[in-house]
């Protein structure tokens, strides 16, 4: 995956990777800075997951790992600030809320965790899937630091979480016919989210009416030529959702 911070860009797959971009007379010229690894012991690596460069601060990125745990990265330094056994089996997917101390991360064990950089002694566990189910992405509200989206493996179902209510979701979105596989909140509303998935479906839904009522059906629907893998809700454009 990647992601682009400024003239920085970010990737991983086996390491952490820190690239910079360039523009010289109309030429793009990208030149890595930067791999950053962990493992002083071995010269072989667990794979990277997932990572989210922390908005607040451009200097700290986090990135999870197969090896059960987090890694909280310093940009400049090119150092690990912390690295935690995050989960009991793979961690597959690490998002920072807005702020730069909260963090959370889901995995192979079916939990979504909770941590804070200022006091990283305790964790809460905000939610644990029915039969420990594979949870496989995460991605916290723009507007609202109090609720996340989540999603199981091979599951048509969107969870939405409350971390002030933990351990149950606040709505459960199930208007996909296949595997959902990407979700994304609107930058510029707390009540709107994209879900998007194996059948081909893009769905929007608007979440104003929980906890009270049941969010049954999506307000906007866009059917693509296939599998929908990933989508991403422009920042500057709030009016326009790529997908892939």
């Amino acid at each position: 995956s990647s992601d682009v911070c400024s003239s920085d860009l970010a990737t991983t797959g086996d390491y952490l990777r820190i690239w910079k971009v360039s523009d010289d007379d109309g030429t793009l010229n990208v030149k890595k800075e930067a791999l950053l690894n962990n493992n002083k012991t071995s010269e072989y690596c667990a794979p990277l997951t997932s990572f989210d460069w922390n908005e607040t601060d451009p200097s700290m990125i986090g990135t999870s790992s197969i090896d059960t745990t987090c890694t909280i990265w310093d940009v400049q330094t090119q150092q690990a600030r912390t690295q935690l056994i995050a989960h009991d089996r793979e961690v597959f997917d690490i998002a920072f809320a807005r702020g730069k101390d909260v963090f959370a991360s889901v995995g192979c064990d079916g939990s979504c965790r909770l941590f804070d950089l200022r006091n990283l002694v305790n964790s809460t566990i905000v939610y644990e899937s029915p039969n420990l189910e594979p949870l496989l992405r995460l991605e916290w509200n723009k507007q609202d630091p109090n609720y996340m989206a989540t999603f199981m493996v091979d599951s048509r179902r969107t969870i939405i979480l409350d971390i002030r209510v933990p351990s149950m979701p606040v709505a459960e979105l199930r208007g996909h016919l296949g595997c959902v596989n990407a979700v994304a909140w609107a930058p510029h509303s707390s009540c709107h989210v994209c879900t998007a998935g194996d059948d081909s479906q893009a769905l929007i839904w608007d979440l104003s009416a929980m906890p009270k009522r049941p969010v049954d059906d999506p307000i906007l629907a866009y059917n693509a030529e296939g599998e929908i893998n990933n989508l991403q809700w422009s920042a500057s454009q709030p009016d326009w959702v790529s997908i892939r």
